[in-house]
C-alpha cells in the first residue's frame, strides 16, 4: 500500500538525514593515516584520540534522552545536523594529540545527538506511514556512509585537506539537508526510549538478553575497529597509497550495504540461526585469508568479507530481543543496543593497544576471533530459533545505524 501524500516529506527528510550522518561519518576514514603521521601518533595515541568520538556520543546521547520530551526529536535534528557539519572542520585543524581527542569529543557529541534524535524521528515516521521503515532508514545511513568512504578517498587522491572537505561536506549538507528538516513531524513521543536509554541501571540483564548482547557486542567492535584501522593497516604494514588505503573500508561497507538492501528476502527465505553463522563464517575465512595474502588486493577483499558478515547480524538480534518471552521488548532492544555501542567504543583503541603491543596485523587477527565466536553463537542462540525476520524493533527504542 502506498502511504499518504501527507507522509512523503517527513519521509524523505529523515532519509535524508541518515544518509548526511553516514556520509560525513565516514567521508574521514581515509585521511586516518595522514592525521596519525602529521601529529606523529603512535598506534597506540591514534587509539586514545580516536576514542574521543564514541565518549562524546554516549555523553550526548544521555543529554538527549533528557533533552527530546522537552524540545522534540525535529528541533533537536536541527541543532543536532548544524552542530555536526560545523565540528568537524576542527578535527582536520587539531595541532597535537590533546587537540583532535578533544576535537573528536566534540564531534562524536553532535553526532551522538543528531543520531539519537534522527532515530526518534523514524520512530515517529513510521508510526504516521503504519508501515515498517526503520531498516530502509538504516540502509539510507550506510548508502551514505558508502558514498562518504568514496569521497574521502578521491579527496586524498587530489590532495584535499581533512577540514576543507569536511567544510565543503558540511555546507552542502546544511543547504540541502537541512532545508528538508523543517518538513519532519514536530511532534514525537520519546518517553519510552528516555527511560530505557537513559537509565541503563534498570535494564534486565536476562540470560537470552546477555547472549543476544555479546553477539551485537562482537559485531560491533569489527565494525569499529574497520572503521578506523582498515586504512592504517593498508598504509602502514603493506605500504598501500594513500588512495589505495582508503579502498579498505569501502569494501567492507559497500558488501554490508549489499547485504542490508538484500537481508529481508534472504532472511525470509532462510532461518536467522542458518543465515548468520553461514555469513559470519564467510567474515572469518575471507578475513584470515586476507591477513595471510599480505597484499592490497587481498586485504581489501578480506575487509570486504567481513561486511558480509556482519552485515545482518545487529539487526537480526534486534528483532530477536523484541521477541523474547517474557521480557519488555523496548528494554530488551536497549539492552542489546547498549552491549553493542559498547564494542564499537572499545574497537578502535583495544586494536590499538594490542598493535603496540605486538603489531597491527597481529591485532588485526582479534577480528576472525570474534566472527568465529559469532559463527558458534548464533547457530545455537535459542532467541534465533523463531521466525526469521519482519518483526520491526519497538516504537521508542533506538536502533544502531552502523549495522
Amino acid at each position: 500500500m502506498v502511504a499518504p501524500a501527507v507522509n512523503r516529506w517527513p519521509r524523505v527528510a529523515t532519509v535524508a538525514v541518515f544518509l548526511a550522518h553516514g556520509l560525513l561519518f565516514a567521508s574521514w576514514t581515509a585521511h586516518i593515516p595522514h592525521v596519525k603521521s602529521h601529529l606523529h601518533l603512535s598506534n597506540a595515541g591514534l587509539g586514545v584520540a580516536l576514542l574521543g568520538a564514541p565518549l562524546g556520543s554516549v555523553s550526548a546521547m544521555l543529554l538527549s534522552a533528557r533533552l527530546l520530551p522537552h524540545f522534540g526529536s525535529r528541533a533537536m535534528v536541527r541543532v543536532g545536523l548544524l552542530g555536526y557539519c560545523a565540528a568537524g572542520v576542527f578535527v582536520g585543524l587539531a595541532g597535537s594529540l590533546g587537540a583532535l581527542f578533544i576535537a573528536m569529543f566534540v564531534w562524536g557529541a553532535f553526532q551522538g545527538a543528531l543520531d539519537v534524535s534522527m532515530n526518534t524521528q523514524a520512530v515517529a515516521v513510521e508510526r504516521e506511514c503504519r508501515r515498517p521503515l526503520m531498516s530502509g532508514f538504516h540502509g539510507c545511513w550506510s548508502i551514505g556512509a558508502l558514498a562518504g568512504a568514496g569521497l574521502g578517498v578521491i579527496g586524498v587522491a587530489v590532495g584535499l585537506s581533512l577540514s576543507l572537505q569536511l567544510l565543503v561536506l558540511g555546507a552542502l549538507v546544511l543547504v540541502v539537508v537541512g532545508s528538508l528538516t523543517p518538513r519532519m513531524l514536530p511532534e514525537t513521543t520519546p518517553s519510552t526510549r528516555t527511560r530505557s536509554v537513559g537509565r541503563p541501571s534498570v535494564l534486565r540483564l536476562s540470560r537470552p538478553v546477555l547472549v543476544l548482547g555479546a553477539i551485537a557486542f562482537a559485531s560491533m567492535l569489527c565494525e569499529g575497529a574497520s572503521a578506523d584501522w582498515a586504512a592504517v593497516y593498508l598504509r602502514g604494514p603493506l605500504h598501500s597509497s594513500a588512495t589505495t588505503a582508503g579502498f579498505g573500508y569501502a569494501a567492507f561497507m559497500l558488501t554490508m550495504v549489499a547485504i542490508r538492501l538484500s537481508g529481508n528476502r534472504l532472511l525470509a527465505r532462510f532461518r536467522a540461526r542458518v543465515v548468520l553463522p553461514v555469513l559470519a563464517g564467510i567474515a572469518t575465512t575471507g578475513f584470515v585469508a586476507g591477513l595471510i595474502g599480505d597484499r592490497d588486493g587481498s586485504a581489501i577483499a578480506g575487509f570486504a568479507c567481513l561486511g558480509i558478515g556482519l552485515g545482518l547480524i545487529v539487526p537480526t538480534v534486534f528483532s530477536a530481543a523484541g521477541r523474547l518471552p517474557g521480557l519488555n521488548p523496548g528494554t530488551a532492544i536497549a539492552t542489546v543496543s547498549a552491549c553493542g555501542w559498547l564494542g564499537f567504543v572499545c574497537g578502535p583503541p583495544l586494536i590499538g593497544g594490542l598493535a603496540s603491543a605486538t603489531s597491527l596485523p597481529v591485532a588485526l587477527g582479534l577480528l576472525p576471533v570474534l566472527t568465529t565466536g559469532i559463527v558458534v553463537s548464533t547457530g545455537l542462540a535459542m532467541a534465533l530459533r523463531h521466525e526469521p525476520s519482519g518483526v520491526m524493533p519497538k516504537a521508542g527504542v533506538r536502533p544502531d545505524h552502523s549495522a
